[in-house]
């Protein structure tokens, strides 16, 4: 897996490999406004992720996944952690988890 130094740097590295769709994380799923699409937990999988930690502003936290469906859509979550994570359910949570 590459290592990148920036958020934007690896999102446009992800978007070369066909990962196009932004998706944003709900409570029970992840979902991209254009188009309208929803996709829960078990429809799909990570493929890789990218954990970025701000040293000096906890701004930079964040952690990139690369994520496709079973019908081929590929997209990636920009997630903030610490602070400012967003309450997910429990399905979700166990979702995102990394294997550290």
């Amino acid at each position: 897996m590459n290592t990148y130094s920036t958020v934007f740097d690896t999102l446009n590295s992800l978007k070369e490999e066909g990962y196009v769709l932004d998706f944003n994380l709900k409570p029970d799923c992840v979902e991209c406004v254009s188009p309208d699409i929803k996709l829960y937990p078990e429809e799909f999988v990570i493929d890789k992720f990218y954990r970025f930690e701000g040293a000096s502003n906890p701004d930079d936290n964040a952690i990139i996944y690369a994520i496709s469906s079973k019908d081929g859509l590929k997209g990636t979550i920009v997630d903030a952690y610490g602070v400012y994570a967003d309450s997910l359910t429990s399905e979700m949570v166990n979702k995102l988890k990394i294997a550290r």
